[in-house]
């Protein structure tokens, strides 16, 4: 292979990769990803699986490196590290790749059965993994969109990626290979045309209850340049407080319907409200005044040792504080650090900011406020399926999420966020509520379209009439199953040709053995 060559395969990879990232937010052109798969199908034809990997890592970059710019806003450590550890996924998978396609005319299928098995198994390690970037998480207001709640996000990733794969193969077939080519344009004719084949059983979902409540949440800002809560987390509070008290007044004059219950987001208080007097008196003040649940956003100290839960804490006006979502997916490095004695001996950069680790929750059983089973995720939780599927298999009517985007409030971050967040209620057939510190809040319905929002970096309430759902969606109740069978067809689909030849050796090294001589 020229130097030459192996220089156009991996300008075709970077582009590829950039352009998947084109497919996410702030450009959100979902058509993007399809032709980023193709052209990594291209980059890696003809190669070897031992060279392939070159090609497929030289993609992870671009895309990751692209994507996740907006981590530059923890570190440029904190942005290189997780961008160099997700884009390494892409490696092995060019190398799958490169494999497969020297088996045959299935070859795009196989490819796109892999792609989501790698993505499964990133989305959930090392450290639970990390789901941005998940192809399906593209598809907002899209084609694919309205197979969501069918086809769940493994589902839509394959589809995505198989469409990507077909329209490589159809490059790459010669004309003369008519049979290949009917196949490829079936294939591709069934990925983009299956999510809207669905889409008419969609209403099927709903059991037809109609049951409805009013949801407020609540937006109180971070003051200054918006991005550094710790530094002025009591005003913080104080804004939620404020707000709260200010919406009380307006339903007391009629303005706006009174609310079931009212959210506030993830780092409403960034301290304890069972050991600090102020922040307690001044959320007993909002809650009292509102006369309704507040599901408040806490950080709460654990009484075993010297670590902190972020926690979602219903309090009543009559009963006070009771039940409690405690974050199933803290950010490791960020907010826990692990193998904690042996970093700290290594004196490893930043590490030292994160002083207490942050304890992962397991509930799985939705909180029940008001009267309604609601669902509850905080931040990145609204990124990872086990939560959020536990909880509305359980009975959740309604799903929450509170979060605390400051940070990241000058990036992109918070506008990919929420483009996952509209998707999740739409996968899971509910009504949603998100409430962040300083943006986005709002309010969005169960087919994903946004029923109000606040705007960014502003005090604002958002009071809204949601319905309420008891049906499971199919993508629910399959739950990781896609996923866990796409991973163990890859080990089928690229370990059996491994395990075969080793058979066959194994074989000819029996017969080419010397019959042993009888001794008469």
């Amino acid at each position: 292979m020229t130097v030459v060559n192996v220089l156009l395969r991996l300008l075709v990879a970077a582009l590829s990769g950039l352009a998947l990232s084109g497919a996410f937010e702030p450009l959100a052109h979902t058509w993007m990803a399809p032709l980023a798969v193709a052209g990594l199908a291209l980059g890696v034809h003809g190669l070897r699986a031992r060279s392939a990997w070159l090609v497929g890592l030289v993609f992870g970059v671009a895309y990751f490196f692209t994507l996740q710019w907006w981590m530059r806003a923890v570190g440029p450590d904190a942005w290189f590290g997780l961008s160099a550890l997700e884009a390494a996924f892409y490696a092995p998978l060019a190398s799958a790749w490169a494999a497969l396609q020297s088996r045959g005319r299935w070859w795009p299928w196989w490819c796109a059965v892999v792609w989501v098995a790698v993505e499964s198994v990133r989305c959930t390690w090392p450290f639970s993994g990390m789901p941005w970037g998940r192809l399906s998480y593209s598809v907002a207001d899209s084609v694919w969109a309205p197979g969501l709640p069918w086809l769940g996000f493994t589902g839509t990733s394959l589809l995505l990626c198989l469409l990507g794969t077909c329209l490589a193969a159809l490059l790459l077939s010669p004309r003369r290979h008519s049979l290949t080519r009917v196949g490829v344009m079936s294939a591709l004719l069934c990925a983009t045309l299956l999510p809207w084949g669905v889409r008419g059983a969609y209403s099927s979902i709903d059991d037809g209850a109609g049951e409805r409540a009013v949801v407020a949440v609540v937006q109180g800002d971070v003051p200054g340049a918006g991005d550094d809560l710790v530094s002025v987390h009591r005003e913080v509070t104080d804004n939620h407080v404020r707000a709260s008290v200010a919406l009380a007044d307006a339903v007391e004059r009629g303005e706006v319907e009174r609310p079931a219950f009212v959210v506030w987001p993830e780092n409403s208080t960034a301290v304890d409200p069972f050991s600090n007097s102020r922040t307690r008196s001044g959320i007993e003040e909002a809650v009292r005044e509102l006369g309704v649940p507040v599901l408040v956003g806490a950080m709460v100290d654990d009484v075993r040792d010297d670590r902190v839960l972020n926690q979602g804490v219903v309090w009543d006006p009559v009963t006070g504080p009771s039940e409690r979502y405690t974050k199933w997916h803290p950010v490791p490095f960020g907010e826990y650090v692990p193998w904690r004695d042996l970093v700290f001996k290594q004196n490893l950069g930043r590490l030292h900011e994160v002083g207490r680790d942050m304890l992962s929750g397991d509930r799985t059983e939705p909180l029940s406020i008001a009267g309604i089973e609601v669902a509850d995720a905080i931040c990145f939780d609204v990124a990872y399926d086990d939560g959020i599927h536990a909880q509305v298999r359980n009975g959740a009517e309604l799903l929450v999420v509170q979060t605390s985007n400051a940070t990241f409030i000058h990036t992109d971050q918070v506008d990919q966020q929420y483009a996952i967040t509209r998707l999740r209620a739409l996968e899971t057939g509910r009504s949603l509520a998100v409430a962040s510190t300083n943006g986005i809040s709002g309010i969005v319905g169960p087919d994903g379209s946004t029923i109000a929002r606040a705007a960014k970096r502003s005090t604002e309430t958002v009071v809204e009439e949601v319905v309420l759902r008891a049906a499971v969606t199919p993508a629910v109740r399959m739950d990781a199953w896609p996923g866990r069978l796409s991973v163990l067809a890859s080990i089928v689909v690229l370990g059996g040709p491994l395990l075969s030849r080793t058979m066959a050796y194994i074989r000819r090294r029996n017969s080419r053995a010397p019959s042993p001589e009888v001794i008469t």
